[in-house]
């Protein structure tokens, strides 16, 4: 999800945690629980930081260790004890019990989007993306400022949001159910199809898809069930030689791969080095794929330049992949 979305889901289980007697009776314990489960909401994606390095580091990290199992409960340890140590005496096991929950929904929640997390670590490094929840879906988003107006006009706060989580549950229920139905009219279209990727948009009604078959992959939209075929490749699989080797050894590239759950390749010669091409096809916008990654190299095996990340037009792509003459 996205950071106010996570926020908002922090401040909601500080007030769900207002079931606690103690923490209903004591406002300085009140305060120390509603810091512990906003910052506990947001603390996974303390990654983000990882930008500061470059992309390759952060598409290879993000919402991968930080939102796996172990740090899960650090996250959860970390932030309790940071309270206590500044408000002693406060009954630690409380401010853990509610900063841990607030941590897990955080990870758990991100498990929805098309992007995904790599939540089992260290049982499994496989990204996991179920795709039926968008990065920020304004319903969910909606809930949680309705559920704080009602909180404001007095209403109990748990019972507030215990509610509100019970219909976002029904709420989740449908657009799984959504996918479900998307996916086997892809089926139903095509005998040989071997994965299909889902990614809501923001608009409900909208869906982007992106279909494995044996021979081709398919991008289309689903529009109020409606899926239409926007465009259509070769699936060419990628070759196994010594200028595809030094290509994905490029940490730009190693990253993508390690991340991308379906995309094509493309290889263009130039005067003075090859560039080779990495194409995700699950986020099609405005006829372009924005997110690539792209390495230059010689005619003597030497990597020149090379890129990874979101980028929305080829002119920007080229800049960032400007070299000075050899």
């Amino acid at each position: 999800m996205d950071t106010g979305t996570h926020i908002a889901m922090g401040i909601a289980i500080g007030g769900i945690a207002t079931i606690d007697p103690i923490v209903q009776q004591d406002p300085i314990f009140f305060s120390a629980v509603m810091a512990g489960t906003i910052i506990g909401s947001h603390a996974p994606d303390f990654d983000t930081i990882l930008k500061l390095r470059n992309n390759a580091v952060y598409l290879r990290h993000h919402r991968g260790i930080t939102h796996s199992i172990p740090l899960m409960i650090f996250w959860g340890l970390l932030i309790s004890g940071v309270i206590y140590l500044i408000v002693p005496g406060l009954p630690f096991l409380n401010i853990w019990r509610w900063t841990a929950l607030a941590v897990f929904l955080h990870i758990f929640v991100d498990l929805f989007n098309a992007y995904g997390t790599q939540a089992f670590r260290p049982f499994t490094k496989k990204w996991i993306g179920l795709g039926f929840i968008n990065t920020f879906d304004p319903i969910i988003f909606s809930a949680h400022i309705m559920g704080f107006v009602i909180w404001l006009l007095g209403a109990d706060p748990a019972k507030t949001f215990i509610s509100i989580y019970c219909l976002l549950f029904l709420y989740y229920l449908k657009r799984f159910w959504q996918k479900k139905v998307l996916e086997r009219k892809i089926r139903l279209s095509y005998s040989d199809v071997e994965g299909i990727f889902t990614s809501p948009t923001i608009n409900q009604k909208v869906w982007r898809l992106a279909v494995t078959t044996k021979d081709k992959f398919y991008v289309a939209r689903a529009i109020d069930g409606n899926i239409q075929i926007v465009d259509m490749f070769d699936r060419k699989p990628v070759p196994n030689n010594k200028l595809i080797r030094i290509a994905k050894s490029d940490p730009n590239v190693s990253a993508f791969l390690s991340f991308s759950k379906v995309y094509r390749w493309e290889q263009r010669e130039y005067e003075n080095y090859t560039e080779v091409r990495f194409i995700d096809l699950r986020y099609r916008s405005k006829d372009h794929y924005p997110f690539v990654a792209v390495v230059k190299i010689t005619k003597d095996y030497r990597i020149l330049k090379s890129f990874t990340g979101w980028i929305f037009s080829e002119q920007k792509l080229q800049d960032k992949l400007l070299i000075e003459d050899i």
